[in-house]
């Protein structure tokens, strides 16, 4: 009840949404703060404000609550269909290459889901922010959320024929040294592995930058060497507009995690990682 009241600031709001008399709501709140020995609510005329401790209380309560929620909703919805919104936040190239070709059967598997993607590569807030998972790809730095590995995707060199015909075709890793490579930034060496060998091999370029998506288009405009995910290369391969640069090796895969604020998800949420494996199975 504390909890109701504290996000609506308003007893009034949280008897309704209760569907409890706004009265005895007052009176067990009253009686709340009686037996902690503190008050938790500012109360006037127009509207309830959080006490130092208030705040404290619904920081620490709230969680304990939605996660209580969570699991009555977790149990009940075991034999159900999973339903309502799910707000996603992820990478752009990851939307677009790996998710969007799979959407249309995600939205017929799951009529009763609706969506809402948020496409940034920002390291949203899931604690404060109104975000049910973000996907993230890469290193993980340590935090308190919960990390579910989904994936690990293999990548591989590619430039356009342009590129390969002016400045010729590395026939060994060490010749990458001397080529011009599409880079993220601070990205001074490729790791590249085939099934007997691993090597580390410094590189250099006069791009970089952090997006895949315009990496891939640099690298078929001619301007260097690009480390790709077969899948988003897929078509320009086929139209011949990339070709593969040292076919026996391939970079280290990018892991992909489901990043979520508890272990504890509803069923929507559940489902849409479960897809997203199998997509990137």
């Amino acid at each position: 009840m504390f909890v109701e009241v504290a996000r609506a600031k308003s007893f009034r709001r949280a008897a309704v949404a209760l569907g409890m008399p706004n009265s005895t709501l007052s009176r067990r709140i009253q009686a709340l703060e009686a037996a902690m020995g503190l008050r938790l609510l500012n109360r006037t005329t127009r509207r309830i404000e959080l006490t130092e401790a208030g705040q404290i209380y619904f920081e620490r309560s709230r969680r304990i609550v939605d996660e209580a929620r969570l699991v009555h909703e977790q149990l009940g919805e075991i034999v159900s269909q999973p339903r309502g919104v799910l707000r996603v936040s992820l990478p752009v190239d990851l939307a677009i290459v790996f998710l969007a070709p799979h959407l249309a059967e995600l939205s017929r598997r799951y009529p009763d889901m609706d969506f809402q993607f948020d496409l940034t590569s920002r390291r949203v807030d899931l604690v404060a922010e109104p975000f049910d998972v973000a996907i993230r790809m890469g290193d993980l730095p340590d935090s308190q959320l919960i990390a579910r590995k989904i994936s690990d995707i293999p990548r591989f060199l590619y430039a356009s024929p342009a590129y390969l015909n002016a400045c010729g075709e590395p026939e060994t890793p060490g010749e990458l040294a001397q080529h011009q490579c599409l880079l993220f930034p601070n990205e001074n060496q490729w790791t590249l592995l085939r099934e007997d060998a691993e090597t580390h091999v410094p590189v250099s370029g006069r791009f970089r930058l952090n997006n895949v998506g315009m990496m891939q288009r640099l690298s078929m405009e001619g301007l260097g060497i690009a480390m790709l995910a077969q899948e988003s290369a897929a078509d320009a391969l086929a139209g011949n507009r990339l070709k593969p640069v040292l076919p026996g090796w391939r970079g280290n895969p990018i892991a992909v995690h489901a990043i979520t604020e508890t272990r504890l998800l509803p069923a929507k949420t559940q489902r849409f990682i479960e897809y997203l494996r199998e997509c990137l199975g």
